[in-house]
């Protein structure tokens, strides 16, 4: 028991002992400020962050986010493959499938798609 409480206190002295001679050896300036600063989408971090956001960007980052987690889905299908029968399975995937192309024809019909709007 002592033994552990010496090797987290010596953990502990170490760690704060390496941060703290990173934080006197390392070399700031005033030019790495733009390095630092965040950046997000290509939007420049110093001007105003109420700047009219293109809707197009939204839309397609759901098309992404909803086709990732059809993705997701799909593995599990893959290791069920030999539990079920090949007709049931069929059922699933082209159930599966279908409900992917129905959203697809959604988008496709409300111009999310379109890119020259």
């Amino acid at each position: 028991m002592i033994l552990m409480l010496l090797m987290s206190i010596l953990i502990i002295l170490i760690s704060n002992i390496l941060m703290i001679l990173s934080m006197i050896l390392s070399k700031k300036s005033f030019m790495d400020r733009e390095k630092c600063s965040p950046f997000e989408c290509g939007f420049d971090p110093k001007s105003s962050a109420r700047i009219p956001f293109s809707l197009h960007f939204f839309l397609i980052t759901v098309i992404f986010l909803i086709f990732d987690v059809e993705i997701a889905l799909i593995f599990p299908i893959i290791t069920i493959f030999y539990l079920v029968n090949l007709f049931s399975l069929m059922k699933i995937i082209f159930f599966f499938l279908f409900m992917l192309l129905i959203g697809l024809y959604h988008e496709w019909n409300q111009n999310m798609l379109n890119w020259s709007n």
